[in-house]
């Protein structure tokens, strides 16, 4: 009897992708299969020619671009030097998560669909494409999709005589467990966030710790947005950048919500464990310590204050001793509780911490083994550097505004990263943020006689200060920068920077203040006040234009 295979392999930008592979991997195993789920970076590619059967769940970013997590999977698949038959052997099923408000809905969907075609490959299936723009998200195309999956491959690997499905109602086993040691086995004191080697490059798997130099609000105190310009010394960290690339920042949860958690799920914050996986071959996760204490785990790791997906409330279910809690939460995780779920959850923005106060039964009952099934891990967040290493060398500056709103909920929702990074305060004592660098999405052009135009409204005015930093530096001329915000007196963020540049001829500046005056004017109505210059500078200089939001 053929051996009964699943690899399901993401590729995932916000975590949607890896959540619905991992909803793939929990149903293949109560169909008894055994089944790896990966993302597709992390697989060796070479190998997807001994593997009989593979779902791919792949989400699309930015223009039609793939994830970080698949990239390096999509050159080698679209190599020309592939033959064509090299995937004969091959049965596969492609699940797109997409957004159709964007031209180019679920393209990497589309597009690895038919390269897998091309090189031999047999689909089980049309390839889905799910659209966060329905009602109902992407689950309306998603679970119907799954239904006749399942039928195909069960057809090909009918279930071990004597074995059926594994119930619904049946709680799966969890993916590690979790070993507290005991209170007195000895062990290092040590900061559990170390600077890497000075070997290893700076990266996700290795952030480097950088100092925060200084944390300074560049928006009038009387101003409603809180943003800040802040420095980091990466002296040390091998890290180089050039203008328009992007820093990755890995937060953390404030203590108050982590004293909230432990409290709630009766945890104590210094109990030391290590993990074990359930089943041999299964990695650890990367960036949790071996010894690791609760403490670290909550503060570093779980997110607790993301918006919970249906899948949370689908395990929680399991946990609950309370029948109303666990009614509702069985509705949550169904098809047809989804608008609930989304007006309950999503509309509001409700944090995880947030509903596990609503269903405190179930929270005060979830076995600690289960914590990294029912928590997403915390990720990194981007944010466009604002400086250039030829004005500040081993310096590293990025302009952040805090995200604070209001909902219908009584408590403002802020955002994870942002609040963290405004609420350090370098002058309190050593404080380090872990990092590291991606390439951006915007080249500045190489020949220095190309002007350029850059239109930044707002915090999307950073990677404008990089580069302009940086061509000023290099001697270049050319620099046209339009500028947007609502008061001159208020969020007319590096005024006096930009002011100095102009008075050396060095910059042409462009500003709408929109609420300085009876009518509101933005960029847009500056640009086309000087349309003959940006003209100019297109049709006889082949300017560059940029534009950031």
């Amino acid at each position: 009897m053929a051996e009964r295979r699943l690899l399901v392999l993401f590729g995932s930008q916000t975590g949607t992708a890896q959540d619905t592979a991992e909803r793939i991997g929990r149903e293949a195993k109560r169909r008894h299969l055994q089944c790896r789920v990966e993302a597709l970076d992390s697989c060796d590619v070479a190998n997807l020619i001994h593997e009989p059967l593979v779902v791919f769940v792949c989400a699309t970013t930015g223009q039609g671009d793939p994830p970080d997590n698949m990239k390096m999977f999509w050159r080698f698949l679209f190599r020309k030097s592939l033959p064509a038959g090299s995937l004969c052997q091959l049965d596969y099923a492609v699940l797109g998560l997409g957004d159709s408000s964007y031209p180019k809905f679920n393209f990497v969907a589309k597009k690895l669909h038919k390269r897998l075609l091309q090189l031999g490959g047999n689909p089980l299936l049309p390839v889905a494409l799910g659209d966060d723009q329905h009602d109902l998200g992407p689950d309306a195309v998603v679970d119907p999709w799954l239904v006749t999956l399942w039928d195909k491959i069960l057809a090909l690997y009918p279930l071990p005589p004597g074995l059926e499905i594994i119930s619904p109602n049946v709680c799966l086993p969890p993916k590690y467990t979790l070993h507290y040691l005991p209170e007195d086995s000895p062990h290092a004191d040590r900061d559990l966030l170390q600077p890497p080697a000075p070997q290893a490059a700076a990266c996700e798997l290795c952030p480097f710790a950088a100092r925060v130099v200084s944390n300074q609000r560049v928006t009038a105190p009387s101003h409603f947005q809180d943003v800040r310009l802040i420095e980091f010394d990466i002296a040390g960290s091998g890290i180089t950048f050039s203008a328009g690339d992007v820093v990755m920042i890995q937060p953390q949860n404030c203590p108050e919500d982590v004293q909230q958690f432990c409290q709630l799920l009766c945890l104590e914050p210094h109990r030391r464990f290590v993990l074990e996986p359930m089943e041999p071959g299964t990695s650890l996760p990367p960036l949790l310590p071996q010894p690791c204490t609760i403490q670290y785990l909550v503060t570093h790791y779980l997110d607790i204050s993301c918006v919970p997906r249906r899948s949370f409330f689908e395990l929680l279910a399991y946990f609950s001793t309370n029948e109303l809690e666990r009614e509702k939460l069985q509705e949550f995780s169904s098809a047809q509780g989804q608008e609930e779920l989304y007006s309950y959850c999503n509309r509001p923005r409700r944090t995880t911490l947030e509903v596990m106060w609503d269903f405190p039964h179930t929270t005060c009952s979830i076995p600690a083994d289960y914590l990294l099934d029912l928590i997403p891990r915390i990720r990194p967040r981007a944010f466009s550097i604002a400086s250039s290493m030829l004005a500040h060398p081993e310096r590293m500056q990025i302009l952040v505004a805090v995200v604070r709103y209001k909902t219908r909920l009584s408590k403002p929702r802020r955002g994870l990263c942002s609040t963290w990074l405004a609420s350090l305060n370098p002058e309190q004592g050593d404080v380090q943020v872990p990092l590291w660098v991606k390439k951006g999405g915007m080249k500045f052009p190489a020949d220095p006689a190309t002007p350029v135009i850059m239109i930044g409204p707002g915090t999307g005015v950073a990677p404008f200060r990089a580069a302009i930093q940086e061509r000023v530096a290099l001697g270049r001329r050319g620099n046209c920068l339009f500028f947007g915000c609502r008061h001159k007196s208020k969020d007319f963020y590096c005024q006096a920077e930009w002011e100095e540049l102009v008075t050396k001829g060095l910059l042409t500046l462009f500003t709408a203040f929109s609420r300085d005056q009876e009518e509101k004017v933005y960029v847009q109505h500056r640009i086309r006040e000087n349309g003959r210059l940006v003209w100019e500078l297109l049709s006889s200089g082949n300017a560059h234009v940029y534009l950031a939001g």
